[in-house]
């Protein structure tokens, strides 16, 4: 992926520039993520955006949660759909890449209703960590995550998968960190468990940089499976 490129704007437009960067150094993951982001109207809070998705490869049927003797849980395939109900968050995903210069391609920006997911991490609800990110705003307004920084402990996430399975994760917390000290262990860590990361922009946003100086990061993990 091509380093990120400043964008000249109107000005009366909202400013573009970027809003996720997250360092090399995580783990198990070893990526950055660049989210370009609008300064769409004053005070926006972050939120995401979504493509269509590829074709997912055949994967095996999804074990119950009553039939899981161990730790919850599934084996790959692609997700479809998030829904988060307490934010009222019902969008598809893309899947992202790692581009050549080592950061993760953003989702497009002109549709505020998409999720993006790293699509050579962990599929939500596979052991390991799963990571869903977006885009705070649009040229447009708010987007997809613009409520992410509002869940609480024991909100849940819906994430429909391409098996038919719909893997229930449930919050354990909602943090916000500095961009310039973003923990990239705590957040990208494979804990043995199936868990899932929700990333997006929050804090101020620097209208000098063209960046939101913090990420809000939901850690949650898979509580309950069934079929949609």
């Amino acid at each position: 992926m091509a380093a990120p490129q400043s964008s000249e704007t109107d000005p009366a437009s909202p400013a573009l520039g970027r809003s996720l960067l997250w360092p090399v150094a995580a783990v198990g993951l070893g990526f950055l993520l660049v989210y370009n982001s609008f300064d769409a109207s004053a005070g926006v809070p972050p939120a995401p955006a979504v493509v269509s998705l590829p074709a997912a490869p055949a994967a095996s049927p999804a074990p119950s949660a009553s039939e899981s003797t161990g730790p919850l849980e599934l084996p790959p395939s692609y997700p479809e759909r998030i829904s988060i109900e307490a934010i009222a968050v019902d969008a598809p995903f893309t899947a992202l890449a790692v581009g050549s210069s080592g950061q993760l391609e953003a989702p497009p920006a002109n549709d505020p209703n998409l999720a993006g997911w790293f699509k050579d991490g962990a599929t939500p609800g596979e052991r390991g960590t799963s990571v869903v990110a977006g885009h705070v705003d649009t040229k447009t307004g708010p987007a997809v995550f613009l409520l992410l920084s509002t869940l609480k402990a024991g909100n849940t996430v819906d994430i429909t998968r391409e098996d038919g399975s719909v893997a229930t994760f449930k919050v354990d917390s909602v943090e916000t960190f500095s961009k310039a000290d973003f923990p990239d262990e705590r957040v990208y860590a494979d804990k043995g468990t199936a868990q899932l990361r929700l990333i997006t922009c929050g804090g101020v946003y620097d209208k000098k940089k063209k960046d939101y100086e913090d990420n809000v990061v939901v850690f949650a993990h898979l509580a309950s499976v069934k079929n949609s």
